[in-house]
């Protein structure tokens, strides 16, 4: 059974490129239109990894991400923010809103499976320090 992967993104090119890449791995990937939606779609379904912009309409990833993380089946998913947002300061509040690591848009696609790869096999707890993957 293939890994489950939501994500979510306003923008339904990001969400076509990102599943692309996903499916063409092996992955199942659900996706969603911004943090309302994929708040219901992850209470309604097991996902084991979470790919979530920043800036979206009616929830953004930082309140997303803050919600899953209240959630038991969430407490430790991966959840990455892909972002064009690169500042230290919204890295500082997706650390404290629990996101596992930050991935720069636009995302290479080599090695957003390899961080994703990484993430899904790794033991440690989701709420690691927020690391950078620089995809330019």
């Amino acid at each position: 059974m293939s890994k489950v992967i939501l994500t979510v993104d306003d923008s339904m090119t990001i969400r076509q490129m990102v599943g692309f890449v996903l499916k063409n791995a092996g992955y199942t990937v659900v996706s969603a239109v911004d943090g309302i939606d994929g708040l219901n779609k992850a209470k309604s379904q097991h996902v084991d990894l979470i790919l979530t912009d920043l800036n979206m309409p009616n929830m953004d990833g930082l309140v997303l991400t803050q919600s899953l993380r209240t959630e038991t089946n969430y407490a430790t998913t991966p959840i990455f923010m892909m972002t064009t947002e690169s500042d230290d300061e919204k890295k500082t509040a997706g650390q404290q809103a629990g996101v596992t690591g930050w991935i720069v848009k636009p995302f290479n696609p080599d090695q957003l499976l390899k961080v994703i790869e990484q993430a899904l096999n790794s033991e440690k707890s989701a709420t690691a320090t927020v690391t950078e993957l620089a995809t330019g």
